[in-house]
């Protein structure tokens, strides 16, 4: 399989692309001999937040990016703090994010209830060229491990990185292109962690040499290893152990007692979820030269996962029946499913090989002053086992380019203006290849504009898509044109401690995916049998929000309150039929509504000399329904989480607890979820006072090893999150 000569001639002649929206300030670090109102500024800073409480996003030809609506980033020792192997579960305790959590080799973030095609995934303002996107048993393949931070966008962020955006965007900042030179001989960073809920242990590093005063080497890597994760009580949720235990009922009344028996030991297990283990590596090389304030980079990257995907208990996967009706012994022998065979366990082989070029070029003090390109290539495959046989193979070949022209900003007057194209050919091979090869061609060209009038600043965007599907297997071709746009308001209070109140209005649009489009067939990692429509229209959304963020005495406070109403919003739903003795899913299309609010405060509670202590308070809330009157599947719950530090030159500790209530707005065949509560602890010791070079970090997760599911998991009555769990890691960075 192979990318057009078409497709590769576009891409030269565009001259690839840009990262519209660059990584957030680096890292400070305090250092002042008290924990003093300065310290807290200094630490707001370390995390991208400004001295006026604004998130400091530095976007090509604008100040602020107030279309976003909501930022976070994540680095320093919050990042170290909440480090998972998965992006998910890294992000799922900001304010608006929660996770796939499929199993614990695959979790993508969702935030604000939206996820797969509504969330896009980014490396440096790059998609990740994967297929994490089109079902949630598919790995993210960025190891968190070598971040140097993670932003997360809310609000209209499709002006940025394309339709897919219509939730949000993940943009994780490494280092894998240099974008700075380095002064020292050299700069390694490493981590080394472990716990024991997953029997972890696994570490990363990078290097940065000078090669010269205007070219700098970069090398990183990763390993990671985990066993089955333990969780607190039974493994399988309280409805789904009832509806085991009735069929065990009704299969000893048919006599057939060995049956039984394995269904009330699924019913029964408890204190682990089987078939969890991962192992995971990555390595990444690049180089960037310098001239003036003009730069060139490249690298060269490798992802290499293999984990498990734990079964539904009791479920099976059998065709048994239905091919001995057609005649197709041959299929039985290949996959060991004949009628009363053990089900084989199923795992997944995952790799990616991936290219990387950025380039800004400086173009003196005309109306655009750089140019900046972005440009990446993905070969990705994985491999879904049945046991120890190749079940099915899904191989995709990518490449996503974009470039920015960015103003120079005369007086109260910015912007840019870009273009982007993507192209990717799909294929699965296998006897559960449920979509059939196909390829997409998409190109875009956007624009944002920012105009500041003393207390007064107006944000406009827009983006035209359009967007080719298309599958000769099927021999189905579509077409989709697709325009988005935003306007922002917003009130500065004041230049000294400003509070910044805002509106924006939206209107985005995206076009259904191809996996939406093609499906057609049994999938054993989901253990669903998805149908797609190949008639699907283009989904659109328009979206009004109102938030504030800012200081408000002495804390930090950011505030957000949003309503989305969909035209045409497709979904997966479950029928209740059985296709080959599994559910039937559909991907479905109706207008929904999304009501949210979300919201956080950072605040200092005592100075007392040696120490300071500070609270942290954040929550969210999201409302989906279809216009039929039904509940979207898959919403988190309503959640808080409040937490208090004690901070010093060598100690941070900090105790937090997470409460999520229960969820009983659900879809069709969709189960409730049980509201939890957990309780974690931290302690931070840096040796070096005053520096951050090396930091350890002692955790305890989970302490009353209370069960938790999050709702939004498709795999929650069977995968629960893990129970208390003990982890420790080192970072140093010289």
């Amino acid at each position: 399989m192979s990318i057009s000569r078409t497709a590769l001639h576009s891409v030269s002649l565009v001259a690839l692309s840009v990262c519209s929206l660059p990584a957030l300030a680096q890292n400070t670090t305090a250092e002042s001999s008290s924990a003093t109102q300065e310290e807290f500024d200094d630490d707001l800073h370390s995390r991208g937040i400004g001295p006026d409480g604004e998130i400091v996003v530095t976007v090509e030809g604008l100040t602020q990016l107030d279309v976003l609506a909501g930022t976070n980033v994540v680095e320093g020792i919050e990042l170290q703090r909440n480090l998972d192997g998965q992006l998910g579960e890294v992000l799922a305790s900001l304010p608006g994010v929660s996770a796939t959590s499929f199993s614990p080799g695959a979790s993508r973030p969702v935030i604000r209830g939206f996820s797969g095609e509504r969330v896009k995934v980014l490396v440096d303002g790059l998609g990740s060229l994967d297929v994490s996107n089109t079902s949630d048993d598919h790995a993210v393949s960025i190891d968190p491990l070598t971040a140097e931070s993670i932003e997360v966008l809310r609000g209209p962020a499709v002006l940025l990185y394309g339709s897919q955006a219509i939730g949000g965007a993940v943009n994780v900042i490494d280092k894998r292109i240099p974008r700075r030179r380095v002064t020292e001989d050299f700069h390694l960073d490493a981590l080394v962690e472990a716990d024991t809920a997953r029997n972890l242990w696994g570490g990363g590093a990078s290097l940065d040499l000078p090669l010269g005063p205007n070219v700098v080497l970069h090398t990183s890597g990763s390993y990671r290893n985990t066993d089955d994760v333990e969780v607190a009580g039974f493994t399988v949720a309280d409805s789904l152990r009832a509806e085991i235990l009735e069929e065990a009922a009704e299969e000893e009344e048919e006599g057939e007692f060995d049956e039984a028996d394995e269904l009330r030991e699924a019913a029964g297990q408890r204190g682990f979820v089987p078939n969890s283990g991962s192992e995971t590596w990555s390595a990444n090389g690049g180089v960037t030269i310098f001239q003036g304030d003009s730069s060139l980079g490249f690298s060269l990257g490798y992802y290499d996962t293999n984990y498990g995907v734990p079964g539904r208990p009791g479920a099976g996967h059998h065709h048994g029946e239905e091919e001995e009706e057609h005649g197709d012994e041959d299929h039985d022998e290949e996959h060991g499913e004949e009628e009363g065979e053990e089900e084989e366990i199923v795992t997944i082989d995952l790799e990616q090989f991936r290219a990387d070029l950025r380039g800004e070029l400086d173009l003196g003090d005309g109306f655009f002053g750089r140019m900046i390109t972005r440009a990446g290539y993905s070969n990705y495959s994985h491999i879904e086992f049945e046991g120890d046989e190749v079940g099915t193979t899904f191989d995709t070949e990518a490449i996503e380019a974009r470039v920015v022209l960015a103003q120079n900003r005369r007086g109260g007057y910015g912007g840019s203006w870009g273009a982007q194209y993507y192209t990717r050919n799909f294929e699965a091979v296998g006897a559960e290849a449920y979509v059939a090869p196909n390829q997409t061609d998409q190109f875009a060209v956007f624009g944002l504009q920012e105009l500041t009038l003393r207390q007064i600043q107006l944000e406009a965007a827009a983006r035209y898509e359009t967007t080719n599907v298309s599958s000769r297997t099927l021999n189905i071709e579509r077409d989709f044109d697709a325009f988005s746009g935003a306007l922002s308001a917003i009130y500065e209070t004041s230049a000294n401690e400003p509070l910044r109140f805002g509106v924006t209005v939206s209107r985005a649009a995206r076009a259904p995916s191809a996996e939406e489009l093609f499906s057609n067939g049994p999938h054993i990692a989901t253990q669903a049998f998805e149908i797609g429509d190949p008639n699907l229209a283009v989904e659109k959304s328009v979206g009004v929000e109102g938030f504030v963020r800012g200081r408000l005495g002495a804390a930090n406070i950011t505030f957000s309150v949003f309503q989305n109403w969909f035209d045409n919003y497709i979904y997966l739903s479950e029928t209740g039929a059985e296709e080959d003795e599994l559910p039937v899913f559909v991907y479905l299309q109706q207008d929904a509504d999304y009501f949210g609010i979300e919201g956080s405060i950072d605040f200092p509670l005592a100075d007392l000399g040696s120490f300071a202590l500070y609270g942290d308070v954040r929550g969210e809330y999201v409302r989906a329904e279809l216009d039929d009157g039904t509940n979207v599947p898959r919403i988190p719950p309503l959640s808080l989480l409040g937490a208090i530090e004690a901070r010093s030159q060598q100690f941070d500790a900090r105790v937090e607890v997470e409460w999520f209530d229960d969820q009983n707005n659900v879809a069709s065949f969709e189960s409730a979820t049980d509201g939890f509560t957990h309780v974690n602890a931290s302690i931070g010791f840096e040796p070096f006072a005053g520096d951050d070079t090396v930091r350890l970090l002692v955790q305890a997760k989970n302490i009353f090893d209370a069960e938790g599911r999050r709702h939004t998991s498709f795999t929650k009555d069977f995968v629960p999150l893990a129970g208390r769990n003990f982890r420790v890691s080192l970072l140093a960075s010289f």
